[in-house]
């Protein structure tokens, strides 16, 4: 079976590399770019539809303030991405924006941040997959129809490729993320073209649609609120412009200057894609209706509903279709590499987060786990959890991506604000040191380009919470405290252990016990039990003694015949147990030893046999697994396994053990010696 599970594992992850490899794992800025940006430059596949859906609610006469609110996406993204520039060259060692809230505005405020990246990056993979399916599902009836599984198949096939290490995911999603950014920009490319030089009219398929308001004769703060909720829903085109402040130890080097070389690509690709799609979608006519109510609200030519069985095509299949023609090769081309962009968007994520896990642990704020490297030296637990909580979503919420979007942001610009914040503090305290006048002019820049930031991602952030709020956000509202809660608790555990077990003035490592007492259990005279005896006797005890339950009379008997028979040198105790328990009369009589001789120490030594096959533990060793956990809470108690090797357990001898995904493993400058005497240094 071992055999087995490892081949599986080695087909899926691929060989184990050695720590010293780990520099074979850096990235390019080419490959950079797709690892770390998909999921921002995929938002152009839906975050220009959502503020056209939020607007539609109040009828298409509000679609001439979507210029105004894309024009307001567009910069609050630039400067975000100004931002994150100047975080990556101050703050390059991956811990991106909580080490910057944790050095800056205390530990609370990192804490705070690492929720609130935490909820994002597994609202991400969530949204980003569901996105997918949704594509998919509207040309394969199948995938509509099994949404939930579809989405969680394609998670866990995402998990696989990222546990092979981040190489070999960035390789692998290269080709699609800048297959999708050639055919976009190429897109808008042509479709400017056909307008400004040709002179052209495109047409998108639903441009002779109409829109039924749900909202009319609004108030002008009705009006406003609208307008602030397509601009909060827009902005989900702002997540994942963190990850690579998040992802800096991932880049050759230069480190600093790659990582801010590849965010200012980043933004500036995604910033055409976003503002083109939407110049397009305006100028041929789309019109897009909330998914609950097109079959109602989206009226035909003739004024009659468009009906349930009306497909609303995306955005970007609109604007394919009025570009390039409908059923085209670039339309198809188009629609297929939109949809698998959508699935690669989540591998943001899968960098992002164990990254972050990682620093955590390393700080005592989640388990030491997360710390750990697998096989092909990624953080392999990490991933794990995330897809984990990737799929709880996807299952909870039905796939359904107009609920998770409602959830989606918040966390991100909570992270984006104390972020842009704590890099003001940063600058502001070193300009008090600092006398070389032109790093002091850098300095003041970066200070007045954070502080803008940070103002602007401030107030999208009360817009966020103000508009979504009650349609959802209050669930990450929630869940970023509980996190936030779970970490300190997590930290507070591991200072309680670490203050317990520091070495103090007043302790006496050279303290010995007065005597050991040995004891070692018997339940009938056989191979393991004689071994146990021989080894109790090699120690060299105070005192020892062997000690049997006695449940049935003429059983204790028969032992007790036996042992003076073989006369064996160790004398035999029968404790008696009149309800035929066999734990409790030993824990007991320990107790009873503990308490005459405190400064005694009291050894248990256990016979136990070793099996080969996994059934065969249900049917071995129960009462000494029973036994060992209940004295292992006895303080001055020591136990001691004996193990006893049966035939079965010949046939996992010599083999190597498997790993785990992120399983414990040696330090890199361990040295083992081999069987021919040689030294070889992990």
């Amino acid at each position: 079976m071992a055999k087995v599970t490892d081949l599986v594992k080695r087909l899926l992850v691929g060989r184990a590399l050695r720590s010293g490899q780990l520099h074979e794992q850096l990235l390019r800025k080419r490959i950079a770019l797709p690892v770390f940006a998909s999921d921002a430059l995929s938002s152009v596949a839906y975050a220009p539809q959502e503020i056209l859906v939020i607007l539609s609610l109040a009828g298409v006469s509000f679609y001439t303030y979507s210029p105004w609110v894309a024009m307001a996406v567009v910069v609050v993204m630039l400067t975000v991405v100004a931002s994150y520039r100047q975080n990556v060259h101050a703050y390059p060692s991956g811990g991106g924006d909580y080490e910057v809230a944790t050095t800056n505005l205390g530990k609370n405020a990192g804490l705070t941040v690492a929720s609130a990246l935490m909820v994002d990056y597994v609202l991400t993979v969530a949204v980003s997959v569901a996105n997918g399916v949704d594509y998919v599902g509207a040309t394969i009836p199948f995938v509509g129809e099994h949404k939930p599984t579809v989405a969680i198949a394609i998670v866990i096939l995402l998990t696989v490729i990222n546990l092979r290490g981040i190489r070999e995911s960035g390789a692998a999603f290269a080709i699609p993320t800048y297959a999708f950014m050639v055919a976009v920009l190429g897109l808008v490319a042509w479709g400017g073209f056909r307008l400004l030089v040709l002179g052209d009219e495109i047409k998108a398929p639903s441009a002779d649609f109409t829109i039924e308001p749900e909202q009319v004769n609004l108030t002008a703060f009705a009006a406003a609120f609208l307008i602030l909720r397509a601009f909060s829903s827009g902005c989900a085109a702002l997540t994942g412009v963190e990850a690579i402040s998040n992802g800096v130890p991932a880049f050759r080097k230069p480190k600093s200057k790659n990582a801010a070389t590849t965010l200012l690509m980043m933004g500036l690709i995604a910033v055409t894609m976003f503002s083109g799609i939407i110049a397009l979608g305006l100028a041929s006519g789309v019109k897009i209706a909330e998914p609950s109510v097109v079959a109602e609200d989206l009226l035909r030519p003739d004024g009659t509903p468009v009906g349930p069985n009306y497909y609303q095509q995306p955005i970007i299949s609109q604007v394919a279709d009025a570009v390039f023609g409908g059923g085209s090769l670039m339309f198809i081309v188009i629609s297929a590499v939109t949809a698998l962009i959508l699935f690669l968007a989540a591998n943001t994520a899968f960098n992002g987060f164990p990254v972050l896990g990682s620093i955590l642990a390393q700080d005592r704020y989640l388990p030491r786990q997360l710390h750990t490297r697998g096989d092909r030296l990624a953080f392999s637990n990490g991933i794990v959890i995330l897809a984990l909580g990737a799929c709880l979503l996807l299952w909870g919420f039905d796939a359904d991506v107009s609920r998770l979007l409602n959830l989606y942001i918040v966390g991100v610009f909570v992270s984006f604000t104390l972020s842009q914040t704590g890099m003001v503090i940063h600058w502001t305290r070193h300009l008090k040191t600092e006398t070389d006048s032109k790093i002091r002019l850098q300095m003041h820049r970066s200070r007045v380009i954070n502080f803008f930031g940070g103002v602007m991602t401030g107030l999208v952030l009360i817009v966020v919470l103000l508009t979504k709020f009650l349609v959802g956000a209050w669930i990450v509202v929630i869940a970023m405290p509980i996190l936030f809660l779970m970490m300190k608790g997590i930290r507070h555990h591991y200072d309680n252990v670490a203050a317990e077990l520091e070495i103090t003035e007043d302790y006496e490592p050279t303290m010995l016990p007065a005597r050991n007492h040995a004891i070692v259990l018997v339940s009938k005279i056989h191979k393991p039990t004689l071994r146990a005896l021989a080894y109790a006797r090699a120690t060299r005890p105070s005192m020892l003694e062997a000690i049997t339950v006695g449940v049935e009379g003429e059983e204790a008997r028969k032992l007790q015949e036996e042992w003076e028979r073989r006369g064996i040198p160790v004398p035999l105790k029968m404790l008696d147990s009149p309800y035929r328990e066999i734990t409790q009369p030993i824990l007991d009589y320990v107790k009873h030893l503990r308490r005459r001789s405190p400064r005694d120490v009291v050894t248990v030594f256990i016979p136990e046999y070793v099996v080969g096959h996994w059934w065969e533990h249900l049917l071995h060793n129960q009462s000494a697994l029973r036994l060992k956990a209940r004295l292992l809470f006895k303080p001055g108690v020591m136990v001691t396994s004996v193990p006893w090797q049966l035939h079965s357990s010949d046939r996992l001898k010599g083999r190597p053990e498997p790993f785990a995904p992120g399983s414990v493993r040696r330090p890199w400058h361990t040295t083992v010696k081999e069987e021919e005497g040689q030294i070889r240094t992990r």
